[in-house]
């Protein structure tokens, strides 16, 4: 199935202003079907005189009329002719007769959508008449709010220039307010009422001026005059961001939205979410995450000093080999480092670990200590893994590193190249040098060396992956084979690119 920019651009939806006020209207069209209890369906024109529906949405307040997908149907012909002079006449056009045939009776409106004097498509308003309401207040409101937006869908003022938040915006059923236009609430939801009694609002809601009744509720002096501008700004017309009210008790999350319907009578809709517990929760991530980069802040900061008592205890060996012996148990304090420096400044529990070997690869460039000038470069992209894979990854790597450059060039400089591949899931690292190449008979999994025993349990034990190392070269005129070791990571355990 294409997407819905896709389809827009086929009908004549041409320009990418007018496809993208399509798509505004998509995002934020549950608002209109809920309060016209009516299904809606988003039409545009094909050659021919045909016409294709694009999207569809289905009322929560009422039975769905169009139970059937209609995404991709096609009308034409007398079928269409409401469609037709919609488009052409730019006003909404109410069908005479019902339709009887289908699952349940409904009646149908054809509202043009417009956007900069141009009618860019045609919304299709189906309402199930086998429902039989009585005519409350809440009902006649809801309707009536709904024929201002659908007025405003066909003058091109609704909906606003900026795409809303759709999981987070409130919903017609959370609580509702109609303003006037001097600001006050002429009509307020019993969601409504309960989410203001909640904040502490204990007076009446219905007769006062909702903006000074909501900045006096919020605890917070700034928050409250935001949200009293915001639903200012909807009465004069304009489309404000939502905005948490929090009261003494409880937080509210307050959208307003001008109703400006041409003719109509100029007012406001603000619709009301209790967001108390949402916020709560949010809270306690973001204090679980703070939490957590400060840990990774102290383990590095930790570990970095770690690293320096060990250097220190280093330059004072005499023993080469037991300073060689440090030396290294330095840098692989420090690779372990920079992997807790990453998750220190990371809002997520994942590593990006081509930065991290960026990083890593400058502290091996003293190469130069354990052998001969070795330059290293890096081709390919690891991308990001969870923590627990990055870290014994990058210990591995920085291993093979180290190992190439210690007992690859014993006669002079050479080359090293890190490559990271992708084999469909699997990562595939190779680590390639043009050294003297491998002992006869040299087995990886018989070494006794302590790098290759330490990569050979982090790849087999924390990775579930496999190691292999080969010459892949004939000798060339200075006698060398190079190397090549290859770390195999199953997918398993690398659900991030």
């Amino acid at each position: 199935m294409s997407s819905l920019s896709e389809r827009l651009t086929r009908g004549s939806a041409s320009s990418p202003s007018q496809v993208e006020h399509a798509r505004r209207l998509v995002a934020d069209w549950q608002l209109l079907a809920d309060l016209a209890f009516a299904d809606l369906t988003l039409w545009v024109p094909l050659p021919g005189g045909t016409w294709w529906c694009v999207a569809q949405v289905r009322p929560l307040t009422a039975p769905t009329s169009r139970p059937e997908d209609l995404v991709g149907a096609e009308v034409s012909g007398e079928d269409a002719e409401p469609f037709r002079t919609a488009h052409r006449e730019g006003r909404p056009v109410t069908e005479g007769e019902p339709y009887w045939t289908g699952t349940a009776p409904r009646r149908r409106e054809i509202i043009p959508v417009r956007h900069d004097g141009v009618t860019v498509a045609v919304l299709a308003k189906d309402t199930n008449l086998a429902v039989t309401r009585s005519p409350s207040t809440l009902e006649l409101t809801y309707l009536d709010i709904a024929a201002d937006l659908c007025l405003m869908v066909s003058a091109g003022t609704f909906p606003p220039q900026k795409l809303q938040d759709a999981e987070m915006s409130p919903r017609v059923g959370d609580g509702l307010v109609r303003l006037d236009g001097a600001g006050r609430a002429i009509y307020a939801s019993p969601n409504a009422l309960s989410a203001y009694r909640r904040i502490g609002v204990a007076g009446d809601v219905v007769g006062a001026d909702l903006a000074e009744l909501t900045r006096g509720a919020a605890a917070d002096r700034v928050a409250g005059e935001a949200a009293a501008a915001g639903i200012c700004a909807a009465v004069t017309g304009r489309f404000p961001d939502p905005m948490d009210v929090e009261g003494s008790t409880a937080t509210m999350l307050v959208r307003a939205l001008p109703l400006q319907a041409p003719g109509g009578e100029a007012g406001a809709l603000v619709l009301v979410r209790d967001v108390t517990d949402v916020r709560r929760r949010d809270r306690a991530l973001l204090t679980k995450d703070a939490t957590i980069r400060e840990i990774h802040h102290r383990v590095k900061n930790n570990l970095q000093t770690v690293a320096a008592l060990l250097r220190l205890q280093a330059r004072r060996m005499t023993e080469p080999a037991a300073r060689a012996a440090l030396e290294e148990s330095v840098r692989r304090v420090a690779s372990i480092a920079v992997v807790h420096e990453t998750l220190a400044g990371s809002r997520e529990d994942v590593v990006d670990v081509d930065d991290v070997l960026d990083q890593v690869l400058p502290m091996l460039g003293d190469l130069t200590s354990v052998g001969p000038a070795a330059r290293t470069r890096r081709t390919g992209s690891f991308g990001e893994l969870p923590a627990a894979a990055a870290t014994p990854l990058v210990l591995a790597v920085t291993e093979l590193l180290h190992n190439a450059a210690e007992h690859a060039f014993p006669d002079g400089p050479g080359s090293i190249e890190l490559v990271a591949e992708r084999d469909g899931d699997d990562l595939v690292v190779r680590v390639r040098d043009n050294g003297q190449g491998l002992p006869e008979g040299f087995d990886p999994a018989g070494s006794d060396g302590l790098g290759l025993q330490i990569v050979r349990t982090l790849v087999t034990s924390e990775l579930g992956g496999a190691l292999s190392m080969t010459s892949p070269h004939a000798p060339d005129a200075d006698g060398r084979r190079g190397t090549e070791a290859v770390l195999t990571i199953p997918g398993a355990g690398l659900p991030r690119r």
